[in-house]
């Protein structure tokens, strides 16, 4: 032990609470509000009350920190885990005895998180809790769908329902801090990690990350089912040149403030709780010590959170160009704010000797361990380290039937359907009744682990319900038959003999195609998007014996599928659904749920269209098919294979009467925007009403057309429903030509329709 013990003063009573908490280790007990009480954390007179008792209490016990336990608070190292579970670095262990080592992530498990948690409140000087983080992305043990295809739903309430649930199953299993939501916009598809964002569009991608960081965060951070958040990547992460992870990004401010930046100030505005450094550069200054750290995230929005690393980034400074070594590295990212550093060891190796240089100043220091021991006080710890880590609790959360109901639910939520062509007089899907025979044919026919997706971390394979195993639940008495056919990666076409005779047997094939796990999130960009491997060939293979074909892809992304958007008569985008993917999908191609999703990132005919979204800038010369020397491809047309917003169901939902309650608005008020939508079909639908907008003349120019509101809306079978939209004059502002955000007078066109491409139009005037 050490003897410096005895010199401490701080508001933490080192002795009753090292007899509390090895009763509670023993017997699962401990009395939260005695300790409360002793250490006089209840009863502070409301918020600001409470507020000034943390900072009384993180000021003191700063007061108490050597520097060297200063800067263990702003260090984080990982756990590595093996076939038998979790382990830690020995010396990791003996840095958190040092208090040299104050947060640990991908550790999980009550278990193994208990031990940790005892080397740091009993064994360390000072005692203080540690932090647990690990990427819950889209569900811990149980999974969700991929945040890209949940974003398909169009039902931020649907992703804050997700997050929730996330948080609620990972802290039971021993965490109270997850490196999600990822707010990163993207309109290049060859980025892998488009799969962890919402899409292309800003509006959309801060409705959904607001939703987030509600879900994990709940009102409580204190509450043990809730876990702190962290904004992922400030900033501009998916606009990377050539679409290739972790690669330069160069945009104009104009084009960051508008389009790239929204979604991130959504999660600021929520409350996040923290915010992760990007890998990439801004504009020529590496994220993790740019200047828009301070001036952005700090001064304008007024985050005062813990800004922590990615992965090792401050050593990346180095090979960035902006750093001599180390110390330097370590020197620069944390004038520009950054709180935490994440694996690389910077932090620990260089401060101390940095601050008695007199190249740092220890106060900047002192502001970093506030926000850390803030987040410590805000989520409990301090109040009880163990709140978090009740093997009892994690028994009845984790693999609960309340997840497991969520991810079928999120997952059928979230599929697209893309092309229902008719076959035999009628539509293909859905399969009303069960064919006598089925053959699920593909890679992913009996796949338990890359339905999960990328970034599926804990994700228990075991809890995967495959393809086949769904629809064998859903046409108990059909004969479902499975053939892999072909893999993920290789040329290797043996499996074709297998997969054409099933075909042939059978009365319905579905093809379960697309990529695997790794095929799509981080550092896993693709200069080409086709199918990977010879699914191509064996999707020709198999529309050859003449069989009915529903080809199901499962993706992280847009890919090119020209050829099957052509041939096949039915298409489901189905993303990566998650651990009840099966069922999920079995309920739509059944018609027990009529697929509501629509895209929230455009589909491109080929890669050289890239990047493609919706609402770009004409040029001087827009696209005119009768005039060579317009702004168009020789080889392709324009146009995307599938545009924003796209998707149908079972019911033709048709549109009309499109009204403005008046042709002019001033500064200040509202123009009221309905539309009549009608059920044509024999299904109950849930149709998404999309609302946009274009500014025809601007001080600068302006996008061709904006997304400003939606509404998914359910509707009956030959009902009809008037749908009116709120459209206000500050819906209309943008940075005009001196980067003031401002809405300008003058004409313009409102639009509304089911996707960004078949819209009814309408003008009006915003008077000066």
């Amino acid at each position: 032990m050490h003897t410096t013990r005895q010199h401490q003063t701080i508001p933490y009573p080192v002795i009753r609470r090292r007899t509390i908490s090895r009763t509670y280790t023993k017997a699962g007990i401990f009395f939260p509000m005695i300790i409360a009480l002793l250490l006089g954390l209840k009863g502070c007179g409301g918020p600001q009350g409470q507020e000034d008792k943390r900072e009384q209490f993180v000021d003191s016990l700063l007061s108490e920190m050597t520097l060297e336990e200063k800067v263990g608070q702003i260090t984080l190292y990982t756990s590595g885990w093996t076939i038998t579970g979790p382990a830690l670095d020995s010396n990791y262990r003996q840095y958190i005895i040092d208090g040299r080592c104050g947060n640990i992530f991908n550790a999980h498990t009550v278990a193994y998180n208990l031990e940790l948690q005892r080397l740091a409140v009993e064994e360390s000087r000072l005692g203080i809790p540690l932090l647990f983080g690990y990427d819950v992305i889209h569900g811990h043990r149980i999974i969700f769908p991929i945040p890209l295809g949940e974003a398909c739903s169009w039902e931020p309430e649907l992703a804050r329902r997700s997050a929730a649930l996330s948080a609620k199953e990972a802290a039971a299993s021993g965490l109270n801090w997850t490196f999600s939501p990822v707010a990163d916009l993207s309109r290049d598809p060859r980025w892998g990690r488009i799969a962890e964002g919402s899409g292309e569009d800003p509006l959309l991608g801060a409705r959904f990350t607001a939703a987030r960081v509600r879900g994990y965060q709940g009102s409580d951070l204190s509450d043990k089912n809730t876990l702190a958040a962290c904004l992922k990547h400030f900033a501009v992460y998916g606009a990377p040149e050539a679409g290739r992870d972790y690669n330069t990004v160069d945009l104009s401010m104009r084009t960051i403030r508008e389009v790239y930046l929204p979604p991130y100030k959504a999660a600021v505005d929520a409350g996040i709780a923290t915010v992760m450094s990007s890998f990439n550069e801004i504009n020529g200054q590496p994220a993790t010590s740019s200047r828009y750290v301070e001036e952005i995230l700090r001064q304008e929005w007024g985050f005062d959170g813990v800004l922590v690393t990615d992965y090792g980034a401050i050593a990346e400074l180095i090979p960035h160009g902006v750093a001599t070594d180390s110390a330097h590295a370590g020197e620069l990212a944390l004038e520009a704010g950054v709180d935490m550093d994440m694996q690389s060891g910077i932090y620990m190796k260089h401060l101390s000797d940095l601050v008695k240089e007199e190249k740092v100043d220890e106060q900047v220091i002192d502001k970093a361990v506030k926000r850390v021991l803030r987040l410590k006080y805000d989520l409990g710890l301090f109040e009880d380290p163990y709140r978090y880590l009740d093997p009892e609790w994690e028994k009845t959360v984790v693999h609960s039937q309340e997840l497991i109901d969520h991810s079928v639910e999120a997952g059928r939520r979230s599929m697209v359907l893309l092309k229902n062509d008719v076959v035999n007089g009628s539509p293909l899907l859905p399969i009303k009744e069960g064919p006598a025979r089925i053959a699920v044919i593909g890679p992913m026919a009996d796949n338990r682990i890359d339905i999960l997706g990328s970034w599926h971390a804990a994700g228990d394979p075991e809890m995967v319900v495959t393809v086949s195993e769904g629809l064998r639940k859903q046409f108990p008495d059909t004969d479902i038959r499975t053939a892999e056919g072909c893999d993920f990666y290789t040329g290797d076409k043996s499996g074709f003999a297998e997969a054409l005779a099933l075909a042939a047997f059978s009365d319905v094939v579905i093809l379960a195609i697309g990529e695997n796990y790794v095929q799509s999130g981080e550092a896993a960009s693709r200069s080409e998007l086709g199918l990977p491997g010879v699914q191509q060939e064996l999707t020709e293979a198999i529309m050859k014996t003449g069989k009915p074909v529903v080809a199901v892809i499962f993706a992280g992304r847009p890919l090119t599928i020209n050829w099957i958007s052509e041939n096949v008569p039915a298409v489901l985008w189905a993303w990566q659904p998650g651990s009840r993917g099966g069922d999920a999908l079995a309920d739509v191609l059944s018609g027990e749920y009529n697929p509501s999703g629509k895209l929230t990132v455009t589909f491109p005919r080929n890669v050289g269209q890239i990047p493609i979204y919706y609402s770009p800038r004409n040029s001087g010369r827009p696209f005119n098919p009768h005039d060579k020397y317009t702004s168009k491809y020789l080889d392709v047309p324009n146009e995307p294979l599938y545009p924003f917003g796209y998707g149908i169901g079972y019911s033709e939902i048709a549109y009309s009467n499109l009204n403005l309650d008046r042709n002019e608005i001033s500064f200040g008020d509202s123009l009221q925007v309905s539309v009549t939508i009608e059920n044509r079909g024999e299904y109950v639908a849930e149709e998404i009403v999309q609302l946009y907008t274009r500014d025809l003349v601007g001080s600068v120019t302006r996008p061709v057309k904006e997304l400003k509101n939606f509404q998914k809306v359910p509707i009956a079978p030959g009902e009809q429903k008037t749908v009116t939209f709120s459209l206000h004059s500050d819906h209309l502002k943008f940075y005009d030509i001196d980067m003031e955000f401002v809405a300008e007078p003058g004409e313009f066109e409102v639009m509304v329709g089911p996707n960004s491409s078949d819209l009814l139009t309408a003008r009006f005037t915003l008077a000066d």
